[in-house]
Parts: structure tokens; C-alpha cells; sequence
């Protein structure tokens, strides 16, 4: 690569999916890895025409808000299950507040919406009660890189619940055949695992892991291999049952924040009806009974 392929861009908003913007020679370039205020030597890694999509050679000035990544599976080329991890999170609230607001006024034509500030995590790290991981062709299990182009096998994550952490370090699926494997952490810290593969075909299991193991068929029907059906999580004093392969929040302290800003912002009168679609097992619409006649909620996994 020579000096003629790469050009200094000077970057000043962040763009929906993570990358900051810049414009080059009349036309977007979008610069994964990258903050606003920042100016940086980049090169074109994907010509798009109209706008392109580049990668940094050289940090020529860096922000304030930039911060060093805990993972060392962050960066380009490698896991692509996080975004954010350069920057600082009070400079990530407002940037994910800015991105809502452009994609208002660019996409939706609104002039001047109104987007509150984001609401901070209790914790930023160690949250996700369940992760989906994708098994490679030696049975190691990753996510995607964040090209997609292949599975990055991850020794360490820095999202997703302790338990977790330590349960995916001692998992081991040599020629097992699998696509996919979710793991699970109930508010109780029973531990759920939750196996897939390309025929439908349940692997066989030798395990003295304190865990329950659920095969989940194409259709997203359930098959009880060992233990329990289901974890269960409590959301501002309700408990919830989340049946393998059904939808819940992965991160509980901020689905009760959810929750309290609904019921906040919510005009019910007694009388009224409330439609919940996809309300996987009915987060929301447990809140908003207590207050409505009559609350549906539409959901497409039909829990056993």
C-alpha cells in the first residue's frame, strides 16, 4: 500500500451501525473504529460509488472520548460482536442519542425531533443474561467477525454475564455437528443451554455440567435433552419463565428501566385496550394490565 491510496479524512458524526462519517472528495466515507472530531489517514476498503467505506492507517488526532477497547477480540477484522468498546460510554450516550436524531430528521423527514438523553446502563459490562454463539468447522465457538466473512473463536467476553464466561470456557463440541449454541443465566443463576445443528439432528451429550440442555429444531420447537425447559427472571418485583428458544431482554436492570419509562409515558384510562406486538413472554404487557381492561399481546414462538 503507498501514500497515494490513503488520503486524511477528518470525521464529524457517527453514522447508524457504529462507524463515524466524514466526507471525501464530495461523497460519505464511513470509518468503522473511528469517532467524531477525529482526523485519521484512511484507506478505501469498499467503493460504494456515491459513498465508500474505509479503514484507518494512521490516528492522526484522536478525541478525548476515545478509550482503550478491555477485549482483545475488539477491532477490525476480529469479533464483531461489539462496536463501541474505543469510546468512553458518557461520550457513547450522547453519540447513540445524535444517531437517533439524524436517522429522525435524514430518514424520517422530521425536522426538529425530540429525543430524550439515553439512559445509562446501571453497568455497562458483565450484563447479557444470554449470548448465541456460532460453532466453526473444528467445533471452537465465536462470533462472526465483523466483516462476516468468518467465526471468530472467543477465549473472553467482556458483555455477558460471569457465569457464562466460565461455563463457555469449559464447553467443548469436537465433530458434534453444531450451528449454534446459546447460553443462559436465570435469575436464580440456573444455567441453560440451548444446542442447534444443519439437520435437526440432536447431538449425543456427556456432560457432569451443572446445566440444562435444550435441542432447538428448525421451527424453533424445543426438545428437552437434560434438566429444565426454561429459565426464570424477575423485572421490578414480577417474575417471568423464558422457555428455550423464546425472546427475553438480555439485560434485566435495564428492562426494568424500559418498563418504568412505559408506564410513565403511557395515558391508559381503565377502560382501555392495548395491543403488545412481539411481546415475546409479555415484559411489558405484565405492567400494562394493571392499569387497562384489556391488553393482547402478539407474539409469533408459541410458548409450551
Amino acid at each position: 500500500m503507498s501514500d497515494r491510496d490513503t488520503f486524511e479524512l477528518e470525521l464529524t458524526t457517527m453514522a447508524h451501525g457504529g462507524s463515524a462519517l466524514g466526507r471525501h472528495e464530495g461523497r460519505a466515507i464511513f470509518v468503522p473504529y473511528a469517532l467524531p472530531g477525529e482526523r485519521v489517514r484512511a484507506r478505501i476498503v469498499e467503493d460504494k460509488g456515491r459513498y465508500a467505506r474505509a479503514e484507518v492507517v494512521d490516528l492522526l488526532a484522536p478525541s478525548p472520548d476515545r478509550a482503550t477497547p478491555p477485549c482483545p477480540h475488539f477491532g477490525p477484522g476480529q469479533c464483531g460482536g461489539c462496536h463501541w468498546q474505543h469510546i468512553d460510554y458518557a461520550a457513547q450516550l450522547r453519540l447513540k442519542r445524535a444517531v437517533v436524531i439524524d436517522q429522525f430528521q435524514r430518514v424520517g423527514k422530521v425536522a426538529e425531533p425530540r429525543v430524550l438523553a439515553t439512559l445509562p446502563a446501571p453497568d455497562p459490562w458483565a450484563y447479557r443474561v444470554h449470548v448465541t454463539l456460532h460453532a466453526d468447522a473444528a467445533g471452537a465457538l465465536g462470533f462472526w467477525s465483523d466483516d462476516n466473512s468468518h467465526i471468530v473463536p472467543i477465549e473472553e467476553c467482556h458483555i455477558i454475564r460471569p457465569e457464562l464466561l466460565n461455563l463457555l470456557t469449559q464447553l467443548e463440541f469436537e465433530d458434534a455437528g453444531l450451528t449454534h449454541v446459546h447460553l443462559q443465566v436465570g435469575a436464580d443463576e440456573a444455567l441453560m443451554m440451548v444446542l442447534s445443528t444443519a439437520d435437526d439432528t440432536p447431538p449425543a451429550l456427556e456432560t457432569d455440567l451443572p446445566l440444562s440442555i435444550n435441542f432447538l429444531l428448525s421451527d424453533n420447537e424445543p426438545l428437552n435433552l437434560i434438566g429444565s425447559t426454561h429459565v426464570h427472571y424477575e423485572v421490578r418485583g414480577r417474575g417471568f419463565r423464558v422457555t428455550a428458544g423464546g425472546f427475553f431482554q438480555a439485560n434485566p436492570p435495564v428492562a426494568g428501566l424500559l418498563v418504568d419509562e412505559v408506564m410513565h409515558r403511557l395515558d391508559l384510562s381503565s377502560d382501555a385496550s392495548v395491543l403488545d406486538l412481539y411481546s415475546g413472554v409479555g415484559l411489558f404487557s405484565a405492567f400494562i394490565a394493571e392499569r387497562a381492561a384489556l391488553v393482547a399481546a402478539v407474539e409469533s414462538y408459541p410458548l409450551p
